[in-house]
C-alpha cells in the first residue's frame, strides 16, 4: 500500500478494518512485568526490518470479537498479570478496537492494571492528532513511541527496537505538558 500523505491525517475510519493479528496471555516481553499482548492489523508505516511485517496488512488475521474482548479481560484478572500491552500493527490506527477495549479495562481494574503501547507516530504527532488517537492516549500508561529505524538498531535498548523510539510515562507528560521518559529514563 502506497501512502501519500503525512501520518498525522491517517484517521480509523480510513484503514481499519477491525481485525486482530494475534492475541498472546501472559508473555514477559511486551513490556514490564506478565503482560497480555493484543496485536492489531494494519500499519502503513512499513518500516524497513519490522519485526511484525504480516501485521501490517489491516485485513490480516480475524475480526476483534466481543469473545476475545471478555477473553482479554478474564486473563488480565490474574493476581500476576500486571497489565495490557497494545501492539500492532498500529494501535493508534485501529482505535475501533483499542478504545473499546482499553475503556473496559478501566472500567473493570482502574489503575490497577497498567496500559502498554507501541506507535509508529511519535508522541507529538498523537498529541496532535484526531480526537481518537488523544482518546486512547489518555487512557494509556506508557507509550514507546516512534517508527522502528533500522540505521539505529540497537538489541541492548529495554523494550524498543532503535534508538529513535522514547519510553514515555505518558499520564505524568499529560499532566506536566512536555513529554517525561518513563522511570525518568532510567532503564
Amino acid at each position: 500500500m502506497l501512502i501519500k500523505s503525512i501520518p498525522m491525517t491517517w484517521t480509523a475510519e480510513a484503514f481499519s478494518l477491525g481485525y486482530v493479528a494475534d492475541y498472546k496471555p501472559y508473555n514477559f516481553v511486551d513490556g514490564e512485568g506478565v503482560r497480555c499482548s493484543l496485536y492489531v492489523s494494519g500499519c502503513p508505516f512499513a518500516c524497513r526490518g519490522c519485526y511484525n511485517v504480516a501485521a501490517q496488512d489491516f485485513a490480516y488475521g480475524s475480526p476483534y470479537t466481543k469473545e476475545l474482548e471478555d477473553q482479554i479481560i478474564e486473563d488480565l484478572k490474574a493476581d500476576y498479570c500486571q497489565g495490557l500491552t497494545l501492539l500492532g500493527g498500529e494501535p493508534f490506527l485501529n482505535t475501533q478496537v483499542t478504545l473499546s477495549l482499553c475503556k473496559r479495562v478501566r472500567a473493570e481494574f482502574g489503575s490497577t492494571k497498567d496500559i502498554w503501547s507501541w506507535s509508529g507516530y511519535t508522541f507529538d504527532e498523537i498529541i496532535n492528532g484526531s480526537d481518537d488517537k488523544i482518546e486512547l492516549l489518555k487512557l494509556i500508561d506508557v507509550l514507546v513511541d516512534g517508527k522502528f529505524i533500522e540505521e539505529k538498531k540497537d538489541l541492548n535498548l529495554a523494550f524498543r527496537g532503535s534508538s529513535n523510539q522514547k519510553i514515555i510515562d505518558v499520564q505524568r507528560s499529560l499532566h506536566s505538558g512536555s513529554t517525561v521518559l518513563w522511570r525518568d529514563g532510567d532503564y
